[in-house]
């Protein structure tokens, strides 16, 4: 990175991160709007920010690296993201970012890394670069932390389950290390159970609701409104879905989902997960197994093994849509007059859109009987389920 380029980054490592967190203890103190509080700080951190965005803006292209852009990518997008839970920016008020040099920074470089010119999860969790220890964050709030922290664990280990089943297709669903391939990716699985699970048990509730979940909010980018950025965007959970055959790539809501997250995702993910669209499911492969072949021991071992893992990831969906979603979204904002708040939720659309949009992702991802307009495999999985001795 170039001398500008890290004079911004320290500042997003510290004044910035100071700055916001002043903000946030006096939005807590009377969970008020946040127009008419920290006024000089706002403007300050706008100005702060502009200013060191501007020279390097004037410094021009200096093509350090891929990776070097992506961070410098990441940096300019926290400030943009913080400008806009600060309500300095609002998209449904502007045509254009008011944020002119940022905009233009972050289209720069979005367009040339192939990439959405804002920050984007990955900035965040799995290429947050850390410095003595330390890590970015928009806050020095301990729950914020607490959230990067155990997200980052959960997505590594989505990532790990993901690179198993990927190795189970060349050798086929009877080669005997498909089996450890299998077993490899339940634990995997296990664990982001887990993570998630200590997650929502110490994660403060409206810590969450009102100081770190207000920067993940859309905002423009030059003339373009971009959705906030997501904790699933990244191409492990997908690769998960398409290799187990639990949701389908030619599936209309499901392929919606992807083509919406393809640009939230690094090169590199984009790849993968390509790839994986192509592929048949390892469920179908099973399927596929002639009815001669069910009873022999292979067969019983590694479709045992398979339905644990699809057990698993459904298992996860669950959890994820009845304790984070319910706990640490739609309850704080029903209780809190939140509920019709039209930029409430990182993606768009309005709490009860997105709500109903989850629920068909989780009954997918479970493989759920009772799922009503959204198309999943129970009815294939029970039938392998039948095959079990």
């Amino acid at each position: 990175m170039t001398a500008r380029a890290n004079a911004l980054d320290d500042w997003i490592r510290s004044d910035f991160k100071t700055m916001n967190t002043q903000l946030e203890e006096l939005y807590f103190a009377g969970r008020e709007a946040t127009a008419n509080l920290g006024v000089s700080i706002k403007q300050k951190l706008v100005e702060d920010g502009r200013v060191l965005i501007a020279d390097l803006l004037a410094e021009g292209n200096t093509d350090e690296g891929f990776d070097s852009g992506f961070e410098l990518l990441g940096d300019v997008g926290l400030y943009m993201a913080a400008c806009r839970r600060h309500d300095i920016t609002e998209p449904s008020r502007e045509t254009r970012s008011p944020l002119h040099e940022a905009s233009a920074l972050a289209m720069q470089l979005g367009a040339s890394l192939g990439v959405i010119p804002r920050f984007a999860s990955c900035h965040l969790e799995t290429h947050n670069r850390a410095v003595d220890g330390r890590y970015k964050t928009f806050t020095h709030l301990d729950d914020e932390k607490l959230f990067i922290d155990f997200n980052t664990r959960g997505v590594f280990a989505f990532i790990r389950a993901s690179e198993a089943l990927r190795h189970c297709l060349p050798l086929g669903v009877s080669h005997p290390i498909t089996h450890d391939l299998l077993s490899a990716a339940k634990v995997a699985l296990d664990n982001v159970y887990d993570s998630n699970q200590r997650l929502f048990e110490q994660l403060d509730t409206d810590r969450f609701f009102y100081c770190v979940r207000p920067y993940y909010r859309p905002h423009r980018v030059g003339l373009h409104e971009y959705r906030g950025a997501n904790a699933g965007d990244f191409a492990g959970i997908n690769v998960i879905d398409l290799l187990l055959g639990l949701c389908r790539a030619d599936d209309p809501y499901y392929s919606q989902l992807l083509v919406d997250k393809f640009l939230f995702m690094r090169p590199e993910d984009q790849l993968v997960l390509r790839d994986c669209m192509r592929r048949r499911s390892l469920l179908d492969d099973f399927l596929a197994v002639d009815s001669e072949r069910r009873n022999d021991d292979w067969f019983q071992a590694n479709l045992s093994a398979f339905l644990a893992v699809c057990e698993a990831h459904g298992k996860i969906a669950q959890q994820h849509h009845h304790q984070l979603v319910e706990k640490f979204i739609q309850r704080p904002a029903d209780s809190g007059g939140h509920a019709q708040q039209t930029d409430l939720t990182a993606s768009g659309p309005p709490l009860e859109v997105l709500l109903r949009s989850l629920k068909k992702l989780c009954d997918m991802r479970s493989a759920s009987g009772d799922a009503k307009n959204v198309t999943t495999r129970y009815a294939d999985i029970q039938q392998l389920r039948g095959y079990l001795r």
